[in-house]
């Protein structure tokens, strides 16, 4: 199984930016589907953003759309999630996903998580 570690989050202000990095071991990232998850205190987890495995499909929640870019790197195994001109309501534990090569859409699906990395924004 693959295991995940997220990084980047952080204290920032509004419109700031910061980027997020899932990092995985164990298994080679490019035999995975990969998503962006956030889960804010006393809310359900939410789809964030999504990258197919070789990059060429990505996918974002609506709240985030044109301020997200997912990407990734397969020869470092990591995935990033550049945030900018964040908001209060983006503040969450944000979490990556892994799933195996799926055709299905990008939101769902997902069988490995890291651990999260908080992300507080304030104004």
């Amino acid at each position: 199984q693959v295991r995940l570690v997220e990084s980047g989050g952080g204290l920032v202000q509004v419109g700031d930016s910061l980027r997020l990095s899932c990092e995985a071991s164990r298994r080679t990232l490019r035999n995975y589907d990969v998503g962006w998850f956030r889960q804010a205190p006393g809310k359900d987890r939410e789809f964030v953003a999504g990258i197919s495995w070789g990059g060429g499909t990505t996918s974002y929640a609506d709240s985030v759309k044109v301020r997200f870019t997912i990407s990734r790197e397969n020869a470092k195994n990591t995935v990033y999630l550049q945030m900018n001109n964040l908001k209060p309501e983006d503040t969450a534990v944000y979490y990556c996903g892994a799933r195996t090569i799926s055709r299905a859409k990008l939101d769902k699906g997902y069988e490995s998580w890291g651990q999260g990395t908080q992300v507080t924004v304030s104004s």
